[in-house]
């Protein structure tokens, strides 16, 4: 007859020790687990934002969020994309003086301009074209410190994965120049009747002019100060162009 081997069993206490130790491991187990995802759920939303970067340095934007509120509020907007080199040169000079002369000599931030600001008592902005059109594209209007905190992590990334004239480009088509008008194509059709191709030296001083406050100012009905404005502009235009701080975005 065959032996009937008998299986030994183990002590209650042993049996009591494995659940132990396998209700310890669990909870490390789902701790690790929870913090590997939450890191890769973390890294999802900079890196699509850096995939649009990318993209936009090649494919125009097609939309942003004020454009996109505009149009909610207002039923319709006033815009047409441009090349910059179909623009009149007078009027990216003119946006450059008027907003950021060193737009060419910085990588994101004017130093020099936010030392100003900080000593004029931050009663002036010192927002470089790159950080205009960061918050343009990317994100939205308004002052939150949220908003400052991505504005200043992203603009050193378009700085450094689009070319200066790709940033000005980009910011003379989304920049709103009027009340529901976007971009020099609109401003050049609705301030004088003509192409932004032919705009002159005035009438581009006139509208890089109102962009501070485009809802608030007219360039083609501009009053005295607006003049003086305007003026100063096309001198600063013309400056920089002879100084080579243009050179950037001019072949």
């Amino acid at each position: 007859m065959a032996r009937t081997t008998k299986k030994k069993k183990t002590p209650a206490k042993g049996r009591a020790k494995k659940t132990q130790a396998r209700r310890e491991i669990l909870p490390v187990r789902a701790v690790l687990f929870t913090w590997r995802w939450f890191w890769r759920l973390a890294l999802v939303p900079p890196l699509l934002l850096l995939a649009l970067v990318i993209l936009y340095r090649f494919v125009d934007p097609p939309t942003t969020h004020t454009i996109w509120s505009e149009k909610r509020r207002l039923g319709e907007v006033d815009r047409q994309w441009v090349e910059i080199e179909d623009v009149s040169p007078y009027a990216p000079r003119s946006i450059v003086a008027a907003e950021d002369a060193n737009f060419c000599l910085h990588w994101g931030f004017d130093m020099a301009a936010i030392r100003d600001a900080l000593d004029d008592g931050a009663q002036r902005g010192a927002s470089t074209l790159t950080q205009q059109t960061v918050k343009n594209v990317f994100l939205w209007q308004g002052r939150s410190w949220v908003r400052k905190a991505l504005e200043a992590a992203i603009t050193p990334v378009v700085e450094i994965v689009w070319p200066k004239k790709r940033i000005l480009e980009v910011y003379l088509n989304v920049a709103e120049m009027d009340t529901g008008v976007f971009g020099i194509e609109a401003a050049a059709h609705r301030y004088f009747n003509t192409s932004p191709r032919d705009l002159t030296a005035t009438q581009a001083a006139r509208i890089a002019a109102v962009l501070p406050n485009p809802k608030g100012r007219d360039a083609a009905n501009p009053t005295s100060w607006l003049r003086q404005r305007a003026l100063a502009i096309r001198d600063g235009a013309a400056t920089i162009h002879a100084d080579g701080r243009a050179a950037c975005f001019e072949d």
